[in-house]
């Protein structure tokens, strides 16, 4: 998904070099406390890097409004200390097109960890 220009640049190999690991996001996105799912939902992952911004992921959300396991690059979790772990920052951006109405999110991605970002959708469906 990322343009093949990015990925031969320096500074994208530059980002990989720091962020060696794997981190997950999982999308869930609902309206009515979670009791009604949203499906749909445009959402893009992008980072800002050297003044550039670089999509690492686009896609819907499925019937259930989840989009499950999305792999980002992650700095190596550092052992000796565990109280000050290493992240990095994704800005995350939601479209509910039908609606033209966007949200915009920011979420850390630790190495070989799972984060789970909820997405209240519920002003969307309030005219509704």
């Amino acid at each position: 998904m990322i343009d093949e220009n990015i990925i031969d640049s320096d500074y994208y190999k530059d980002f990989l070099n720091k962020n060696p690991a794997i981190g997950f996001l999982k999308i869930r996105a609902y309206a009515a406390s979670g009791a009604i799912p949203i499906s749909n939902l445009q959402v893009v992952i992008s980072k800002e890097i050297e003044n550039n911004n670089v999509i690492f992921y686009r896609g819907f959300t499925n019937e259930s409004g989840v989009i499950e396991k999305i792999a980002l690059p992650a700095p190596l979790l550092n052992k000796d200390n565990l109280n000050s772990p290493n992240y990095v920052t994704y800005d995350v951006t939601t479209t509910y097109i039908p609606e033209n109405i966007e949200s915009k999110y920011k979420v850390n991605i630790y190495d070989n960890l799972y984060v789970i970002q909820n997405i209240n959708v519920s002003p969307i469906l309030g005219g509704m």
